[in-house]
């Protein structure tokens, strides 16, 4: 029933813990699809290779990645003593997140469905 006691429970769950810097912004107003067009565009690049990439992308999802890549290498120098310079993106990814169901009037009374949909958005780095 019981693995031990609860110190040593969490002691065991900390060394488990995913060590590399990451950075997730959650409820971002932009649909997974559009989302991983960019992802796709810097996954496994260095950092200053992919923030070129996000800063000169015109797409909306471009600007909320940037932003996200920044905090993830200042999280890489701030809390793991990590080099800037030796980084890359390991992992991207944007899950699906709540949808805004709205309604728009449409001929003859009717109404449309349209859905707003949101996105989770997590990069993880590492060093070379």
């Amino acid at each position: 029933m019981a693995k031990g006691h609860r110190s040593q429970v969490k002691r065991e769950r900390n060394a488990q813990k995913d060590t590399r810097p990451s950075a997730k912004l959650s409820y971002a107003r932009v649909s997974v699809q559009k989302a991983c067009f960019v992802l796709d565009a810097i996954r496994g690049k260095d950092v200053q290779t992919a923030l070129g990439i996000v800063t000169y992308n015109p797409r909306y999802a471009s600007s909320l990645i940037k932003k996200l890549l920044e905090s993830a290498v200042a999280n890489a120098e701030n809390n793991n003593g990590m080099s800037a310079e030796n980084l890359y993106v390991e992992e991207c990814y944007a899950n699906q997140g709540p949808t805004m169901k709205r309604v728009r009037p449409r001929a003859q009374g009717r109404a449309y469905r349209i859905e707003k949909r949101m996105s989770h958005i997590t990069v993880v780095l590492n060093e070379r």
